[in-house]
């Protein structure tokens, strides 16, 4: 029944197709039609260049908030949303939490899948094959299995193939699962394409995420982009903040010229997971998870004034929460000691953050250093920024 499915255009000469829209579901296995694309299919950024040989210095110079000096932000590992989030059933209090505050840069809201915690598929999304087999952020491999059979999300019926194919449509909300590693999820506010391919593009509101599935990718929000050219060099530009690394070893900030290390190449994306691998489960809670970089500088435990408005919203959505976990984590980075001590001054000190914004709920400040990590610190024995980042961060556990 798979071979109904139609699939979504290739990347073709470094260029990616736009994201699918239009699919169209009707019950039980019939034809699925698509839209052609209907915007320019975005192109392989050009390489940047140095005008002039820069001479390497160490000066002190402006940094990116949570990196240290001439470091480029990696382009984000892409995250599939949790699709019991589509469910008011399941999700619960993750949704009033979502509306709130998830289109806060560096702020996502999930469901807490206690049967499996500190996993989840959207995390392993970046590097799964799509036959529910990953490998875990240890190395070691996970396996949901086939996730054959059929389920109904929202009233749904969603029926998985025996390819791992499937689809599921409620008129706002598209995810299409091809069976071939390629697949697309949108709703309305997120939109995810991967294209088998190891490419792909993700986005949710001005935030917009491209992976060339050749080592190089963009990222951007609006008022900051990334680029990855795939080679050793990249550029990070804001309004007052530009970063050039030329990939030997030399680069710019702001014209002056720095030594930094070449960036590692974007990894590439894995396989679109079978519709089975992805079925919903009840949720026990909501995780409310903020990138490190959001809250703190390299290397910091204590919180920036210009984190204000981001705790600020969190503290107004959860005032009324009885009771709640505050997590720190961290990357590999550095030994397990110092990492342990860092995630435990982090969780405080957003435990006093929130109180002094009226949180009166029970708050509990716990680290967990380096122990839990969501994504890979490594890739293929190869540093994987990007997972990193995942990695480093502040999670709010709000129990059901």
């Amino acid at each position: 029944m798979s071979d109904v499915i139609a699939r979504p255009a290739r990347r073709t000469a470094g260029a990616l197709a736009v994201l699918l829209t239009g699919t169209l579901l009707t019950a039980c296995g019939a034809s699925v039609e698509e839209a052609a694309p209907s915007s320019p299919a975005p192109t392989r950024p050009d390489r940047v260049t140095p005008t002039a040989s820069p001479t390497p210095t160490g000066p002190a110079v402006p940094t990116v908030r949570g990196y240290g000096p001439g470091e480029i932000p990696p382009v984000p590992m892409f995250l599939l949303p949790d699709l019991s989030m589509l469910d008011a059933s399941l999700a619960g209090f993750a949704i009033q939490v979502d509306d709130a505050v998830g289109d806060l840069p560096g702020v996502r809201v999930e469901t807490l899948r206690c049967e499996a915690e500190g996993t989840g598929v959207g995390e392993l999304l970046a590097y799964g094959d799509g036959s529910g087999t990953f490998t875990g952020p240890d190395g070691s491999v996970v396996n949901y299995g086939d996730g054959s059979g059929s389920y109904s999300l929202n009233g749904v019926a969603v029926t998985v193939y025996g390819d791992g194919s499937g689809t599921y449509s409620d008129g706002a909300t598209s995810v299409v699962s091809y069976g071939d590693g390629s697949g697309s999820y949108a709703d309305g506010t997120t939109a995810v394409t991967l294209y088998g391919d190891g490419s792909g593009t993700w986005s949710r509101g001005d935030r917009s995420i491209t992976n060339y599935g050749d080592g190089s990718g963009t990222a951007t929000d609006g008022a900051v982009s990334i680029t990855n050219y795939g080679d050793g060099s990249g550029l990070y530009a804001s309004a007052d903040l530009t970063i050039n690394n030329y990939g030997d070893g030399t680069g710019l900030v702001n014209g002056t010229p720095i030594e930094v290390e070449p960036l590692p190449p974007v990894p590439p994306l894995g396989s679109f997971p079978s519709m089975g691998v992805i079925a919903p489960v009840p949720s026990c809670g909501t995780r409310l998870v903020l990138d490190s970089s959001v809250l703190f500088d390299f290397d910091s435990a204590q919180v920036r004034p210009d984190a204000a408005a981001t705790l600020d919203a969190v503290a107004s959505v959860l005032a009324a929460v009885p009771a709640a976990r505050v997590e720190g984590h961290t990357d590999s980075i550095s030994d397990d000691a110092y990492n342990q001590t860092l995630s435990e001054k982090r969780a405080t000190a957003v435990v006093a953050a929130l109180e002094q914004r009226g949180m009166s709920g029970d708050l509990e400040a716990v680290g967990f250093g380096e122990s839990r990590p969501v994504a890979p610190n490594e890739l293929d024995g190869k540093d994987n920024p990007a997972g990193r980042q995942l990695n480093r961060r502040v999670e709010i556990v709000v129990p059901s």
